[in-house]
């Protein structure tokens, strides 16, 4: 996931950082809590920060009997219940609207890749939780990422519990990608990464869904303003736009 500050793990102190350590490209991911990668100088390995990972074991099983496994981890940042755990589609798309103080973002999400992923990302936007919060944490150098999904907005807020990576070793994270950011392998919880510009990151991160290239443009609208890189070593920061999630609406 992404160390685009520190990870949604719920109750914990979580790092949001998803510290990608690429060989000479420093990145690091939020994760769970949030956590996304992020440029510094020289490629931060997995042991310089807490919570990240360069080196995770894929985890192909998907719910094939249509059950989803949520930890209860803490409190979460906002009063919200864990999805449900069974009968969840695992096929097919759906999508969703996400009105930003920007523009509007499509998000198309991938159920048939990672239906746990998506069922969580529903129940969590049915019961309105990313409404009214903002995009915390902007990475504009090494890699190109807007993270979001925390009530907080400080990179360590998450839903109160954490589900396993839907990851089979094949992920890349090219424009137009949306993706969990996490704190460590299955550590998921609500917080999520749109890249908006080709972003060499390790297979570490779920992967369940995209956005179009006119969603994207508001992404790099928001990016073009920079951000005030507040997340220091890190890297990136809180972008100088609102990024204000408005609300998330389904498409009918």
């Amino acid at each position: 996931m992404l160390s685009l500050d520190r990870p949604d793990r719920s109750g914990a102190r979580a790092r949001g950082r998803l510290l990608l350590g690429l060989a000479g490209l420093p990145v690091v991911l939020l994760s769970a809590c949030g956590t996304v990668p992020t440029p510094s100088a020289g490629a931060p390995s997995a042991a310089a920060t807490p919570g990240a990972s360069s080196s995770v074991e894929p985890d192909q099983s998907g719910p094939s009997d249509g059950a989803c496994e949520y930890t209860t981890t803490g409190t979460p940042a906002r009063p919200v219940q864990p999805p449900t755990t069974t009968d969840i589609s695992s096929s097919g798309t759906v999508s969703y609207v996400m009105h930003l103080t920007e523009g509007d973002v499509t998000l198309r999400l991938d159920r048939a890749k990672a239906p746990c992923t998506v069922h969580s990302f529903e129940s969590l936007v049915a019961q309105k939780y990313f409404d009214d919060t903002r995009c915390h944490r902007l990475v504009d150098s090494g890699i190109f990422v807007l993270q979001c999904g925390d009530p907080t907005a400080k990179g360590t807020g998450g839903p109160g519990y954490t589900f396993p990576d839907e990851l089979d070793g094949t992920e890349t994270y090219g424009r137009g990608t949306l993706a969990m950011a996490n704190s460590g392998p299955n550590t998921n919880g609500s917080q999520f990464f749109l890249v908006y510009d080709e972003s060499p990151l390790p297979p570490s991160y779920t992967v369940f869904g995209s956005f179009d290239e006119k969603s994207r443009e508001v992404v790099a609208g928001i990016a073009s303003q920079g951000q005030d890189g507040s997340s220091g070593s890190s890297g990136g920061g809180t972008p100088n736009s609102p990024a204000k999630v408005k609300s998330i609406a389904k498409v009918s």
